[in-house]
């Protein structure tokens, strides 16, 4: 009997001891599964802070990041093409760009990351982050120096008609050199040391009506009877030229994530629908800059719209301050497209680390200083950009978010074979498609001598 109660003790001591375990293993789950959400707000917190930008303040700032220098040379785009043909292709570039935002915001979405680099990390590993954050920042340095070259290039001409003169002098004030080093101190750097992209959602709406104004005047240009029993469609090799360049017309997506961060109510369908209607204001407003200016010109068009008037009269007010509106609305461009820039490399090289004005500031200084070296020192520099414009861009709007939807979508939702998966993946081979046509016109160019802006911006 004495044995019997030993044994019956031993075997509650067995199951307590084994009740401890399974508490404790419990423990060690639940710690576990707390280390991984410490781990993600970690990740989520180190660009994040509560939203507190608007619906409209973020469709002005995604608006301005879409719109580029390349609105200048759809009219040159439309003559190659015709109204009916350029329409078409727009509309369908512009479905193609929405479908891309979409693609990016259900990555996010089920990953819970807002981070254009950090979307690369979890579908590719530490590779995939690296080569994200190199491709938007190339892009981006080369959407800039596209900026500050129009400054370079249009701001001593402006000047110049201001004060009635027909040829140009050596004042300092007339050099492009200064003028764009002046601009970026006084005006660009200013606002890119802002702490949050929502705060420039102001300098974006201003950059945004200098461009209606832009629009505006195109419109007030007489068209003629003859210019309108013109309209044609036009298929050629100039053509083919065309598409990359109306490809790469909505190239917005390094600051989608950006932008979703700081919304206020941030819910996919609230920034699908910003998407949808900053793309769906450029629609408009590139058709029909394009068909005011083609058919103003016609045959004539040049591939930037800007050198066509100045041809008419360069001492036209209208012509001047439309010229001014296009250099303020390209200057308030550049701190919108600097901050993926900068977020990009804060992935890189500070990675975890919390928010802190010295790195803040530092980045700012050392890419605007980067880039105006380039813009002042490297004459070709829009010919190498062009190169990476026609590489990056794909790769932002085509290639990237269907990679990105193919691997980290769970196969246990939606199937390698399923129809989402499917279509994302031909969406990424069109972008190689897209990708090979831009450099295949652009070595073309090289071997010809001519020059053309297939690079996107």
């Amino acid at each position: 009997g004495k044995c019997q109660s030993r044994g019956n003790e031993r075997g509650k001591r067995q199951s307590r001891g084994n009740e401890r375990g399974k508490r404790q293993s419990r423990r060690n789950e639940r710690g576990k599964r707390q280390s991984r959400r410490n781990e993600r707000g970690k990740l989520l917190c180190l660009f994040q802070f509560e939203g507190k930008t608007s619906f409209g303040m973020s469709v002005f700032n995604l608006s301005n990041a879409i719109m580029g220098s390349g609105i200048l040379g759809l009219s040159y785009a439309m003559s190659n093409t015709g109204i009916v043909l350029f329409l078409i292709l727009l509309t369908c570039i512009a479905a193609l760009s929405c479908y891309s935002v979409h693609l990016l915001l259900r990555s996010a979405g089920v990953v819970g990351i807002r981070a254009y680099e950090q979307l690369g990390m979890r579908a590719f590993g530490h590779p995939g982050k690296i080569v994200a954050a190199i491709i938007i920042t190339l892009h981006n340095i080369g959407a800039m120096s596209s900026y500050l070259f129009i400054v370079k290039s249009e701001l001593p001409l402006v000047i110049q008609a201001f004060l009635g003169q027909t040829s140009s002098s050596d004042d300092w004030f007339m050099n492009g050199n200064y003028l764009i080093i002046i601009v970026t101190v006084g005006i660009i750097l200013p606002l890119a040391l802002m702490k949050h992209l929502g705060y420039l959602g102001y300098t974006s709406g201003f950059s945004l009506s200098c461009m209606v104004f832009f629009l505006s005047a195109v419109s007030l240009w007489e068209i003629t009877v003859y210019y309108l029993m013109s309209i044609t469609l036009l298929l050629d090799l100039q053509t083919a030229y065309t598409i990359p360049i109306l490809a790469f017309a909505f190239v917005c997506h390094p600051e989608v994530l950006p932008i979703y961060t700081e919304l206020s109510n941030p819910t996919k369908r609230r920034m699908q629908n910003i998407g949808n209607v900053s793309i769906l204001g450029m629609f408009i407003m590139y058709f029909l800059t394009a068909t005011f200016g083609y058919l103003t010109f016609y045959g004539n068009t040049e591939a930037e719209l800007l050198h066509t008037y100045s041809k008419v009269d360069p001492l036209d007010t209208l012509i001047l301050c439309v010229r001014l509106a296009v250099l303020v609305a390209v200057t308030l461009t550049v701190p919108v497209v600097l901050f993926p820039i900068r977020r990009a490399l804060l992935q890189l090289l500070f990675p975890g680390k919390s928010f802190h004005w010295l790195r803040h500031i530092a980045i700012a200084l050392c890419l605007l200083f980067v880039v105006n070296l380039l813009v002042i020192l490297v004459p070709n520099i829009r010919d190498i950009f062009g190169i990476t414009g026609a590489t990056t861009a794909p790769s932002l709007i085509f290639i990237l978010p269907g990679l990105f939807y193919i691997r980290i979508v769970p196969t246990d939702q939606e199937p390698m074979n399923s129809r989402p998966k499917i279509q994302a993946a031909c969406f990424t081979a069109l972008g190689f498609i897209f990708m090979s046509m831009s450099l295949t016109f652009i070595g073309i160019d090289w071997m010809t001598g001519e020059k053309r802006n297939l690079g996107g911006h």
